[in-house]
């Protein structure tokens, strides 16, 4: 019997697109119809995959550490809809040599793409060369952005039913647009507090607060860290360097005198669990971390948005009542011994009416019925063939 093969192609561009994609595999891989199914995930900025599409992922990632206000200028243009098709056109006629390169290794019945690049080269080496596969795209934030809008994919999913209602105002077909969620990994986000605090080693009922900043530890966390030291109440602060070894220092270095007892961690698999040990995640607002948020019923306090797509996604949390966005100029240890004392319960209600901790279940069940039936088979139990 010959499986099913997906594709899922994504950037490592920060974090969230991986983690999209890897909720998406486990999703598939926990689908009644797994057995049928061989599911990849590529990395489209990897070294190995391509040397220019991982020198132009670094120049990137500088760009956004040094001159952030770079990208807020290449954010406005692309996000016009006429310079968003030139700029998506743009990426994808670099790109496409490589996406065909993968697409003949992997030879794949449906591809999934998490990132714009990726995606805008598949949709035009198919218009190009034909193909039998179904396109189906996945935007990790809570904004419709131009740049992920072509014609020639097979479905959408997006996070909100407001973002499936601007596409369908921009003439995109309803029955192309699912409004699922972002997925998120499979966790216990009923984990209760106490027994969360438990399980990480915390015997003192303190106010805990979160740091993150993404898989690369970015948004000013050494800054944070000092910043609390203003906050009168003694805190536990779990801060989270991910990769970026020499915040994991800095904070090491600050927790042998501070006032509060800090832990620090590298990266992590634990994020839900400290999620729910938290009472307040001081980040980035990536699309990802503020998802789990949501299903881990924490409210949020926002910071230092890269220009763009993290500003929109800071937008819709405050919006929605579930984080407070400390914006240049306001201090952070008022705005947390507001937040503790004040609104914990309300942001949390909040938070619980935004998650969609299953969104990564309904994406699997969507694809498997598009691939069945691109495939010209009926609904129902009859496995993929």
């Amino acid at each position: 019997m010959e499986h099913a093969r997906v594709l899922i192609l994504t950037a490592s561009i920060g974090s969230g697109h991986t983690r999209a994609a890897e909720a998406i595999r486990a999703a598939l891989e926990a689908h009644p119809q797994a057995d049928a199914m061989q599911v990849d995930v590529v990395d489209f900025m990897a070294r190995e995959v391509s040397i220019i599409h991982y020198l132009m992922k670094r120049i990137y990632l500088t760009m956004l550490r040094f001159v952030p206000d770079l990208y807020d200028v290449f954010f406005r243009i692309a996000g016009k809809n006429t310079s968003g098709g030139i700029v998506r056109g743009a990426f994808a006629q670099v790109m496409v040599r490589t996406v065909g390169r993968i697409i003949q290794t992997y030879d794949p019945h449906l591809i999934v793409a998490t990132h714009p690049f990726p995606e805008g080269a598949a949709a035009l080496w198919r218009a190009r060369h034909g193909g039998s596969f179904a396109l189906t795209a996945l935007l990790t934030d809570y904004a419709v952005h131009a740049i992920w809008l072509t014609r020639n994919v097979d479905m959408y999913f997006v996070a909100t039913e407001k973002m499936a209602e601007d596409m369908r105002s921009r003439g995109f077909d309803a029955c192309t647009v699912r409004a699922t969620g972002i997925p998120i990994a499979p966790a216990d986000y009923a984990l209760e507090r106490r027994a969360a605090q438990e399980r990480i080693g915390l015997s003192e009922d303190l106010p805990t607060l979160l740091l993150m900043g993404g898989g690369l530890g970015l948004g000013g966390m050494d800054r944070t860290v000092a910043a609390l030291e203003q906050v009168k109440q003694k805190l536990t602060i779990l801060v989270v360097a991910g990769h970026n070894s020499a915040l994991a220092a800095h904070a090491r270095t600050a927790a042998q005198t501070s006032r509060h007892m800090i832990r620090v961690y590298a990266y992590t698999d634990e994020v839900s669990v400290l999620m729910r040990a938290a009472d307040l995640l001081i980040t980035k607002p990536g699309a990802l971390t503020i998802s789990e948020a949501f299903a881990a019923e924490l409210p949020l306090l926002l910071h230092d948005p890269i220009p763009g797509p993290e500003t929109e996604n800071a937008i819709y949390a405050t919006r929605r009542g579930a984080a407070v966005w400390l914006h240049p100029g306001e201090h952070m240890a008022p705005a947390v011994e507001e937040i503790l004392t004040h609104r914990i319960p309300e942001m949390r209600r909040a938070a619980r009416l935004c998650a969609r901790e299953k969104a990564a279940r309904e994406v699997a069940s969507a694809l498997v019925d598009l691939l069945t039936r691109k495939r010209g088979h009926t609904h129902g139990a009859e496995k993929i063939v």
